[in-house]
């Protein structure tokens, strides 16, 4: 199966000594950090402007945070993509070929949908012609 993975749990369930510290370490997380903490820090510091020490005047503020926009952009991207698992070959195959056999079956059911009204339209037509 391909897509994305589940995002990480916020909260652990009680779990004994050593298994707790195994699960948090195999899940991704370093240092007694979780990613929703570090998700929140980013975004106050997104929202309040820390972490840049210089100081821009009111019209080229705007100007002066686009290359910390692109960093940041940059790094959810970088983060996004690291979640993803593409398809293997064998399931793009797979999957091409059922999206071409069922484009195939609606285009003869709408072709042969048609010309059968197309037909009767053309004999009720006829009909009330004389």
């Amino acid at each position: 199966m391909w897509g994305f993975k589940s995002l990480l749990p916020c909260q652990f369930f009680s779990a004994a000594g050593g298994r707790r510290r195994e699960a948090i370490r195999r899940q991704g997380f370093a240092g007694g950090k979780t990613l929703m903490t570090e998700a929140v820090k980013l975004k106050e510091e997104r929202e309040s402007g820390a972490g840049s020490s210089l100081s821009v005047p009111g019209p080229f503020r705007k100007i002066a945070e686009y290359p910390r926009r692109w960093k940041v952009f940059f790094h959810d991207v970088r983060s996004e993509m690291s979640k993803v698992v593409w398809p293997s070959r064998q399931d793009v195959i797979s999957m091409t070929g059922v999206v071409i056999v069922t484009v195939a079956f609606f285009g003869l059911f709408f072709l042969l949908t048609d010309s059968t009204f197309s037909y009767l339209e053309t004999l009720v037509l006829n009909y009330f012609k004389h």
